[in-house]
């Protein structure tokens, strides 16, 4: 293993809005990996993002995904069928090789919108498909990188470590370059609250110098993002708590989270323009649709 492999931040401009959602081509001793595919709709940038960086798509040997959701494997398909090893948590692999269920689940949360969005999504042949377990180390390019276990956003998450870096998905939430302002994506159906707290708490023992978001790009005060984060998914959700006490509507507790997004946005000195980044890298709704479902799932326990 080499001692520092190239990491290259591939911006897929996401909706044509750039630094929103990235993928990261990571140049190991034996070639190029990747982590994370987009979705489809961006999987021509990232062809032409590999190629900026003087490789050929057909080198991609072996890509890992952080979980399945689509804007970090919508196109893991496509590069499975060009011959690439797809390396996902073993709760995900079944939905990459038959993505149907996955994708009437994310058809019923973006109905008419799921074309534009994510684009095409194909099913990954089998045998191109390998389950990763906790603590599993991956051999690939030269490279040992290990995968821990990481819900709390999605049952089906794993970060990928590379010495004493991480490309942490959406187990750190997203942070947008320029900003010191986390943002808690928490789509339904898998948000826990307190499993996502261990999450956070297993990944600031690791003391990593660096972390990747896949939105969007590196952190370097990783302790004190963490720390930032871990606050913030639990006063996000007892935010959304209080409202559904108070007896708002769905609908009243999405402009109430709005609201409160922007105040907090503002406050920490985002631009308009910055707000719509986040929006787009993360569409608020979906975070209250995500958490209601938790506290509706507690309350019928």
């Amino acid at each position: 293993m080499i001692n520092k492999p190239e990491i290259h931040v591939l911006d897929l401009n996401f909706q044509g809005m750039p630094e929103v959602t990235a993928a990261y081509l990571i140049v190991g001793p034996e070639g190029p990996i990747l982590i994370e595919t987009g979705p489809g709709s961006t999987l021509n940038t990232l062809l032409e993002r590999i190629r900026e960086h003087g490789f050929q798509p057909e080198q991609i040997k072996h890509v890992l995904v952080t979980h399945i959701h689509l804007d970090h494997a919508g196109a893991a398909g496509w590069w499975a069928q060009q011959g690439a090893q797809i390396y996902v948590h073993s709760f995900g692999a079944k939905h990459l090789i038959d993505p149907e269920k996955l994708l009437a689940s994310a058809g019923r949360i973006y109905g008419d919108k799921m074309e534009s969005l994510w684009g095409e999504m194909l099913p990954a042949p089998a045998d191109k498909v390998t389950e990763v377990f906790d603590n599993d180390v991956l051999e690939v390019a030269g490279l040992n990188v290990k995968a821990l276990e990481t819900p709390g956003h999605a049952r089906h998450h794993h970060v990928f470590v590379l010495g004493n870096v991480a490309f942490a998905g959406d187990a750190a939430a997203a942070q947008l370059p320029g900003w010191d302002f986390p943002d808690v994506p928490a789509p339904p159906p898998e948000f826990e609250l307190e499993v996502w707290e261990a999450t956070l708490d297993r990944l600031l023992a690791q003391k990593f110098e660096r972390i990747y978001p896949t939105h969007f790009g590196p952190v370097d005060d990783v302790q004190g993002h963490l720390q930032a984060v871990k606050k913030l998914v639990r006063e996000t959700a007892v935010f959304i708590k209080s409202k559904m006490d108070a007896g708002l509507s769905r609908d009243e507790i999405v402009v109430a989270y709005e609201n409160w997004f922007a105040k907090r946005a503002r406050a920490a000195g985002l631009t308009d323009a910055a707000i719509n980044q986040y929006a787009t890298a993360n569409p608020l709704y979906m975070s209250v649709d995500g958490i209601m479902r938790y506290w509706q799932k507690r309350e019928q326990v």
